[in-house]
């Protein structure tokens, strides 16, 4: 295959990309389930092979990879900082076994759980105020304030300036985006650093004010005389916070979307309540918003007789991987919220990587969709919907929606 028919075959930057990934998915899956990019990358889109590779003798440290164009680019803003990488997402083991074990002593299923009752609350009084208002953006009103408040209430972090905030956590999570443009990659840089130095105060100030909040918690996090130093809390602090409230915000709104173009699956929802669980993992399924992660080849790594080899950037596709007919069917396109192996989906990833964060995710989702539907079911869009435009964390930005369906 020649460069310009492998660009032609997977461009991200391709006319209406941004808007639909699948049908660019569905042909490479077809086409070259072992994709080798121009750019110097390779992409997995099989189900099957994401689960292997995602379970299999790779790394995340992304400084491990070779000499191809995007990681020379981003060297300076992203790559190069290698010493204050303390994230266990950028970790392998044992490093990542280890900040995993002490963030897992403070972010455990049952503390998850207690927010269940905080959770219903936020979304009825959010749905109230959306009543009152009649027509709305579902991003900005509904989906973004909400996860965001409750990771904040979760970590115990002050409500202070929420704007600088948000634009500083949207700053970080592009940052995982394969841009090319340095002055973008400076930006990501100068936000990394603010960001550090909010947390840093923030930690500070709760060892002195501790509270019934993961913060404090992860400061009394213990094992066997091993904690979190200054460095490695001030990072998994920006990690839960970031990665707490932006795929959940995406899940809400693009699911809303998906259901209002699928009446038919919206009335399934409405009249089923113990639907709701099984739900969630068909529309993580169907349009979970992290549509790729990086793995990188610690040692030739073979995939239908292709060896790719050590020191390669690969691109996982998740969302590829959830719509293979191989694995669900011949309607893998299609939204079915009884599908009975949803479960199955690979939105979180997978093995020792699996999203930290998933039940509350999954929490979240299972009450703040359902009732959306319920309370609005003559919900209709009232206005074209705008997407983020990332090929990683794929989103909506904008959904302007009547709730009285005029």
């Amino acid at each position: 295959m020649t460069a310009e028919e492998a660009i032609a075959l997977f461009d991200t930057l391709a006319p209406g990309f941004a808007e639909d990934p699948y049908p660019h998915y569905a042909r490479v899956r077809e086409v070259a389930p072992v994709f080798h990019s121009p750019w110097g990358y390779w992409l997995l889109s099989r189900y099957d092979d994401v689960v292997d590779v995602l379970r299999g003798p790779v790394s995340v440290e992304p400084w491990r990879a070779g000499d191809s164009p995007i990681v020379q680019a981003r060297a300076v803003a992203d790559y190069a900082d290698t010493e204050q990488r303390v994230s266990m997402l950028q970790r392998d083991a044992p490093d990542h076994t280890r900040l995993r074990r002490l963030v897992s002593q403070a972010f455990t299923p049952r503390a998850v759980q207690r927010l269940e009752s905080r959770i219903r609350a936020l979304v009825e009084t959010s749905l109230d105020d959306l009543a009152q208002r009649g027509t709305v953006d579902l991003v900005s009103d509904y989906a973004l304030p909400l996860p965001l408040r409750v990771i904040s209430d979760m970590l115990g972090w002050p409500q202070a300036d929420m704007t600088r905030l948000r634009e500083l956590i949207t700053l970080l999570t592009e940052s995982i985006e394969f841009t090319l443009d340095p002055d973008k990659l400076r930006a990501f840089a100068v936000a990394r650093d603010e960001m550090r130095a909010l947390t840093a105060e923030i930690v500070a100030w709760k060892r002195d004010h501790p509270g019934d909040d993961l913060i404090t918690r992860l400061l009394a996090a213990e094992y066997a005389g091993d904690v979190l130093s200054e460095q490695e809390l001030v990072e998994q602090v920006i990690l839960l916070y970031s990665a707490g409230h932006e795929t959940t915000s995406h899940l809400i709104s693009s699911s809303a979307l998906a259901l209002m173009d699928r009446p038919d699956q919206a009335d399934l929802l409405r009249r089923q309540e113990d639907l709701d669980a099984n739900a969630v993992e068909e529309l993580l399924r169907y349009g979970g918003s992290l549509h790729v992660t990086v793995r990188i080849t610690i040692e030739p790594y073979e995939v239908h007789d292709t060896v790719i080899p050590p020191g390669s950037l690969l691109l996982v596709g998740l969302a590829a991987a959830n719509r293979d007919p191989d694995q669900w069917g011949a309607d893998a396109e299609e939204l079915k919220l009884d599908r009975v192996n949803a479960r199955e989906h690979v939105a979180f990833g997978s093995g020792i990587h699996h999203c930290l964060g998933a039940a509350l995710a999954r929490l979240e989702g299972r009450i703040a969709i359902p009732a959306l539907m319920r309370r609005f079911p003559a919900m209709a869009q009232d206005g074209p919907a705008q997407w983020n435009g990332r090929t990683t964390l794929r989103g909506l930005q904008s959904l302007p929606v009547d709730l009285t369906g005029r």
